[in-house]
């Protein structure tokens, strides 16, 4: 009997996102037979409470994760590459089966509102360098955060105190401006803002963008404004305030080289295990069938979940079914994701009535942990299936 399809990390509206609204998001997941889907956003979680109604009144299982960038100031003085292939010290990180509907202790709302308010500043800066830029470029524009953030609330049907711009966001806003010229006059517009050529064509609205990103807005470019992340000991607390489980995403071969913290599995096992983490996600899609597998079994041998996403935070409309790079999941692997899904699943349900879940509140797995894995993968299976 196949399993059900489920899914982990999916950005829904107001993050850049493969979708329109949060409602197409939950109408494509029941077209493709989705029974649990987890969204799992940057910066701002307001738009989580229409999810969860959306996702009940259409019968599937609505998982609650969220997603940081985080720093750890060891690895990056080391000059260690975690899951940033760009930045030594660089740490995504996520949490999964949160309660995002509880009252936040103030230490956590302090963590909320530093996210948020720093990534805010930062996008205003970076759309003023951009903007000006532009006009030195003689590709003139009056763009501003507040007009591209009212352009992605509109687009997303969304308040718009619920967006918090990314590069994505602000990439396409600019890519839009440059579409927008005469065919004939957008190639040239791009070389003056690059200071060279365009590598893509100007009709390619996503490779266009990416490019933005790339020569516009990344490091050493006209748009770029540092990052502060937060710390890592503090995105952790955070998931553990909001009674989710801590959980590590794996890049593995997505990127050009393995970086030395995730490779080999066994090592990013020991290293999870150091930090307290027993959740990990890969996103399949970025890797070969054969580094799927490595993980999986090195990880769940460690006693450590590993459920998978999609991500779908570019405009490419990928299945929501989760696949790999060069082919379909491994049936050993597509069924470790589905019992993670259901342990996330059960630990929620739990945790939301004030009882206890896959890990407490110090991150540490409840009771004995193989066997609390086996409980919570039936209730979740339960709540998943209905039966």
């Amino acid at each position: 009997m196949s399993l059900p399809v489920v899914n982990t990390h999916v950005h829904f509206p107001p993050n850049f996102s493969a979708y329109g609204t949060p409602s197409e998001v939950v109408a494509e997941a029941v077209a493709q037979g989705v029974r649990a889907l987890g969204i799992s956003n940057f910066y701002d979680q307001q738009v989580y409470a229409r999810f969860d109604a959306e996702a009940r009144a259409a019968g599937i299982v609505p998982l609650f994760g969220l997603e940081f960038i985080t720093l750890d100031d060891e690895l990056e003085a080391a000059g260690t590459k975690v899951n940033d292939p760009a930045n030594p010290g660089r740490i995504y990180f996520c949490g999964k089966g949160i309660n995002p509907f509880k009252e936040k202790s103030d230490a956590a709302a302090a963590t909320a509102a530093e996210i948020r308010e720093g990534n805010d500043e930062r996008a205003e800066a970076m759309v003023g360098q951009l903007t000006a830029h532009f006009g030195a470029s003689d590709v003139a524009t009056d763009l501003d955060a507040a007009a591209i953030a009212a352009a992605v609330a509109e687009r997303g049907d969304v308040p718009v105190e619920w967006v918090s711009l990314q590069e994505r966001h602000v990439a396409r806003a600019y890519q839009e401006v440059v579409a927008a010229l005469p065919a004939e006059e957008q190639a040239d517009a791009l070389a003056r803002v690059y200071g060279g050529p365009a590598k893509s064509d100007p009709a390619d609205a996503v490779a266009t963008q990416g490019e933005i990103r790339s020569r516009l807005i990344k490091a050493g470019t006209p748009g770029f404004v540092t990052e502060v992340p937060l710390q890592f000991a503090d995105a952790y607390a955070y998931v553990l305030a909001m009674d989710g489980i801590p959980t590590f995403p794996i890049l593995a071969d997505g990127a050009p080289e393995m970086s030395p913290f995730e490779w080999p599995p066994a090592a990013l096992a020991q290293e999870l295990l150091a930090r307290n983490v027993y959740a990990a996600e890969l996103i399949p899609i970025r890797n070969a069938t054969s580094v799927v597998t490595e993980y999986v079994e090195a990880l769940t041998a460690a006693g450590i979940i590993v459920m998978a996403g999609t991500e779908h935070n570019t405009l490419d409309r990928i299945p929501l079914d989760p696949f790999c790079a060069d082919g379909p999941l491994p049936e050993a692997a597509r069924a470790a994701f589905y019992e993670a899904t259901c342990i996330v699943a059960a630990h929620q349900a739990l945790v939301a009535e004030g009882k206890p879940g896959y890990v407490d509140a110090t991150g540490a797995v409840v009771g004995d942990p193989a066997a609390r894995r086996t409980e919570l993968a039936a209730l979740g299976h339960s709540i998943i299936t209905g039966a």
